[in-house]
């Protein structure tokens, strides 16, 4: 019985430790930090959720905005954010990025959305960097 446990309290542990891998780039005080530092006002609702983190606040102008975060880079992306990139442009990025079959390509609250096959041909769901068209979080 106690090896079952043990083995239980692995795998739980295992299986929590991507989110925490994901999360330790960076934490939810170096998140707001790193708002602030670009002129956030007022963050709240500060959460790690789909591989991102997420908050509100304002931007300098007064506006309320959404932002997500990319814990990896700390790239804030504002939910308002204009796409330097065409649906075609993304394809492209994806496509060199080695996803096939790309279909849904949608550009909602400032990141680019699709679903495609990955370099293993699962079905992902990708989201996109809306300057670089780097895939900035994959989920199936």
């Amino acid at each position: 019985m106690k090896k079952l446990a043990t083995t239980f309290a692995l795998a739980l542990a295992l299986g929590a430790s991507g989110v925490v891998l994901a999360q330790q780039s960076m934490t939810e005080a170096r998140v707001r930090e790193t708002l602030i530092h670009q002129g956030y006002t007022k963050i709240d609702d500060v959460k790690f959720d789909d591989g991102l983190w997420h908050a509100k606040a304002r931007s300098a102008d007064g506006s309320h905005v959404k932002l997500r975060i990319d814990p990896k880079t700390g790239q804030v992306y504002p939910d308002k954010e204009v796409s330097h990139l065409s649906e075609d442009d993304v394809r492209a990025a994806l496509a060199t990025q080695g996803y096939t079959h790309v279909h849904d390509v949608d550009f909602d609250e400032g990141l680019w959305k699709a679903k495609a096959n990955d370099k293993n041909d699962h079905r992902v769901k990708v989201t996109v960097d809306p300057s670089s068209g780097r895939v900035i979080d994959s989920d199936d």
